[in-house]
C-alpha cells in the first residue's frame, strides 16, 4: 500500500520511516485483501501525535471497533488516578471496600490481586445485565467461590476481576464507573472516540459488527505442532457477538466492552507513556513508573508456561517470550499494553516512543494464524524509526 504525499509527510514529521510504514500497512492489509478479515484499522502515534492512521476493507476512519480485553488497560488506568490520589491502596482487602465480596473465603483477596489475575476466581460467572442492578451485582459477588488461594498462582480472569474493579471505582469515586472513565480520563485527554459505555443511535451506527471467520484448528492439529489445546473459557463465539447489541455496548463492560478508533487508542497509549496529552497531565511520573512494575514475579501462565509479566492491569513485554504476551519480536522489554480477543493490539514502547493500535472486526477461529498475525504486525510496528 502506498502513502499519499501528505500522509508520508505526517509520518516523517514524527521520525517514522516511510518505507517501513508501507511494509507495515502491506502486512496489515493482507488478510483483508485475501478476503479473510472484513475490516481493519491501524494507527501509529509518537510524541503525542498520530503519524499513521489507515483503514482497510469495510470501515472508515470514523468506524468504532470493540476493544475486548484491550479495555482492561483503560479500566486500570482510570483506577491509577485513585491510587495516585491516595483513595485506593493495592494492599487493601477488597471486602473492606465491597462488603458483599467477603463471602466464601474471598475476604483475603486484595485490590492488587484483582489487577494481576492472581485473585483466585478466574471463571466466576457474571451476566452483562447483572451490572444494571446493584442488588444483582452484590448477589453475584456473594455467590462467587475461590478456585485456588489468592496470590498463589496466575490465571487470566477474562472478566470477573474487572467487574470488581469497576465496583471499587464507583465506591471510592462516588460516581458511576463509565462516568468516571469519561469525565476523568477521556474528556480531559480529548479522546472522544475511545468510549466505555457506548450509547445512542449515532454512536452505534459507527460500530463495525464482529464476525467470526476461518476454521478452528482441531486438537490433533495443535498436538501435531507441539502446542497445548486452548482451554475453554467464557470468551465464546456467542459472547463475542453479544457486543454487536447496542444494549450490551451501553453497559460498558470493564474487562472487554470499550469501543474506539485505532487513532484514539494509539493516542491513549501516548498519554499512558507521557502522563497526558497536549499539556493536560493526568498521571504523574511516579504513578506511571509504579504501574509498569511487574508484580507477578515468577508466576507463569498455565496455558503456555511463560512468565505472566503483569503490572497494574497491563502486560509488560519483558524477555524473548514477549510474542506469547501479545507483542512483536522487535519491541523493547519495557513495552507495555494489553491485547484483546480477535487479535486487537494496543501497546507503547518507551524506548522508541511508538504506540500501536490495530483493530479488526474479524475474529479468526484459527488462533495460531491470529497470533502470528499479531506478532508480525507488532514486529513491523516496533521498528518504524529504523
Amino acid at each position: 500500500m502506498a502513502f499519499t504525499q501528505s500522509r508520508r509527510a505526517q509520518a516523517q514529521d514524527l521520525g517514522l520511516n516511510p518505507a517501513a510504514v508501507e511494509a507495515l500497512l502491506t502486512r496489515v492489509g493482507k488478510e483483508v485483501a485475501d478476503g479473510l478479515l472484513p475490516a481493519a484499522q491501524v494507527a501509529i502515534a509518537r510524541h503525542g501525535k498520530v503519524g499513521v492512521f489507515e483503514t482497510f476493507g469495510e470501515c472508515t476512519e470514523d468506524s468504532l471497533f470493540c476493544l475486548f480485553s484491550a479495555t482492561k488497560a483503560v479500566t486500570s488506568a482510570a483506577a491509577w488516578l485513585l491510587f495516585q490520589e491516595g483513595r485506593l491502596q493495592e494492599d487493601e482487602r477488597v471486602a473492606d471496600i465491597v462488603p458483599a465480596f467477603a463471602s466464601n473465603g474471598k475476604d483475603v483477596v486484595t485490590v492488587g490481586q484483582l489487577f494481576t489475575h492472581t485473585a483466585g476466581f478466574p471463571g466466576a460467572p457474571f451476566r452483562l445485565e447483572d451490572w444494571l442492578d446493584l442488588e444483582r451485582r452484590q448477589a453475584r459477588f456473594r455467590q462467587w467461590r475461590l478456585s485456588w488461594p489468592p496470590g498463589s498462582r496466575f490465571e487470566y480472569h477474562p472478566s470477573s476481576s474487572m467487574w470488581v474493579i469497576a465496583q471499587i471505582i464507583e465506591n471510592r469515586a462516588g460516581i458511576g464507573y463509565t462516568q468516571f472513565v469519561r469525565e476523568r480520563v477521556m474528556q480531559p485527554l480529548g479522546l472522544h472516540d475511545l468510549v466505555v459505555g457506548l450509547d445512542g443511535e449515532a454512536a452505534n451506527a459507527r460500530c463495525v459488527d464482529c464476525v467470526h471467520v476461518g476454521e478452528a484448528l482441531t486438537p490433533e492439529e495443535y498436538r501435531a505442532m507441539g502446542l497445548p489445546v486452548p482451554p475453554v473459557t467464557e470468551v465464546t463465539e456467542a459472547a463475542i457477538l453479544n457486543f454487536n447489541k447496542p444494549a450490551n455496548r451501553a453497559i460498558g463492560v470493564p474487562g472487554g466492552g470499550g469501543f474506539a478508533t485505532a487513532a484514539d487508542l494509539a493516542l491513549f497509549y501516548q498519554a499512558l507513556l507521557h502522563g497526558g496529552l497536549d499539556g493536560t497531565m493526568l498521571w504523574s511520573e511516579a504513578t506511571r513508573a509504579d504501574a509498569r512494575r511487574i508484580r507477578t514475579g515468577q508466576l507463569r501462565d498455565p496455558y503456555h508456561g511463560k512468565l505472566a509479566n503483569r503490572g497494574l492491569g497491563i502486560i509488560i513485554a519483558g524477555d524473548d517470550d514477549r510474542g506469547f504476551r501479545g507483542f512483536g519480536k522487535t519491541c523493547s522489554p519495557q513495552t507495555f499494553g494489553h491485547n484483546g480477543a480477535g487479535g486487537q493490539l494496543a501497546w507503547v514502547d518507551p524506548v522508541s516512543g511508538i504506540s500501536l493500535a490495530y483493530l479488526t472486526n474479524g475474529h479468526d477461529r484459527n488462533e495460531i494464524r491470529q497470533g502470528r498475525r499479531g506478532v508480525a504486525i507488532g514486529s513491523l510496528a516496533a521498528v518504524l524509526t529504523s
